[in-house]
Formats: structure tokens, sequence, C-alpha cells
């Protein structure tokens, strides 16, 4: 039943936004009362944070299976850095309404975004220590280099700056390059 509620839900979402939603609405979508959606979901906020669980698992999947591949450290650093970057703009493109509650999720600082961001953090610092390891990457602290890469690339990871860019009309694909580059530069992959 909690997958049915999920699975309508999102659906809800999709078709109409999560603002526009409520649990009545899904409840009546799935020939019930709100009491029993609410005996599977405390409150909407728990039904988003799960939707929202299941795009913040798409982008955690991209990552792993990125890291888990035989590349060279840097290629995967920017293959996985130019995923991430699409997933958010795709969502933004053509998913705009799921792609707002994702925002929502950030700027409420709900503890499945913090959850994605700790995650990518670890997979940055596990691919520049196996940079480093190799000789590829020439920094002292992978912990160190691994926050600036997140710091540098947050522009490109953060839905709401996403959104800026293209409202704004910039060439948002040349700056991810340059970026990259710029990042791997400061490992110092050199080129």
């Amino acid at each position: 039943m909690r997958a049915r509620i999920l699975e309508m839900a999102e659906e809800q979402f999709r078709r109409i936004g999560y603002h526009k939603t409520s649990v009545t609405d899904i409840a009546a979508e799935l020939g019930m009362s709100s009491a029993n959606v609410y005996r599977f979901f405390p409150s909407k906020g728990a039904i988003i944070e799960a939707i929202c669980g299941r795009v913040v698992n798409e982008v955690a999947e991209i990552a792993f299976a990125i890291a888990r591949t035989s590349a060279p450290a840097s290629e995967k650093l920017n293959r996985l850095l130019s995923a991430i970057h699409h997933h958010g703009t795709t969502t933004l493109i053509k998913e705009k309404r799921m792609h707002d509650m994702i925002v929502a999720a950030m700027q409420e600082n709900r503890a499945i975004i913090k959850a994605l961001i700790e995650r990518l953090i670890s997979i940055f610092e596990v691919i520049i220590r196996e940079g480093i390891e190799a000789g590829e990457f020439k920094v002292e602290d992978p912990a160190e280099a691994t926050r600036a890469v997140k710091t540098a690339f947050t522009p490109f990871f953060h839905p709401i700056l996403i959104e800026h860019c293209l409202q704004h009309g910039e060439d948002i694909e040349a700056g991810l390059r340059e970026q990259i580059r710029l990042i791997l530069k400061a490992l110092g992959k050199s080129y």
C-alpha cells in the first residue's frame, strides 16, 4: 500500500505539482480516505521526502555506477560531474514540477538532500584518493580537495543556480566544461 500511495503521489506531483496536490487528492485517486494514507505517512511532508528520495537515489545510482568503473580518476570525475549536472538540467527542463519539489527540499534543508550531498562528497573523495594513488592528482589533502571540488561544482549542481543560468541564456554547457577543466587542473591534472 505504501508503494501505491507513493506511485499515485508522484503521478499527481508530476501532473499538477506537489504544492497543488493534497493528501485528500492522493487518497481520492486511490479510492481511500485521507486517514488511511496517514496510516502509512504521518504527513504530506513525509510523502514529499519519500518521493525526493526516489529522485535523489537516481543521482546516487549514477554516481556509484561511474565511480565503480575502471576509468582513470580524472575521467571518472569528469563523467561524474557532467552526469550530475545533466540529471539536474534534464529534471528542470523535462520535469519542472519535480525540479520545483527538489528546490523546495533543498531550501528546507531536508535530510534526504543532506544525505545525497554527503554520499556525493564521499564518492568525490574516493575518486580523488584513487587519482592521488595513481599519480594522476597532485594534492596533499584529499578531504580538503574534495570540499573544494564540491564548492567549485555547486553552480552546476544546485537546482536554483542551474535554473538561473538557463533563464538568463547562459551557455551552461560551456561553463560546465570550463569548470571541470579548472577543477581537474587544480587537482594537478595536466593538459
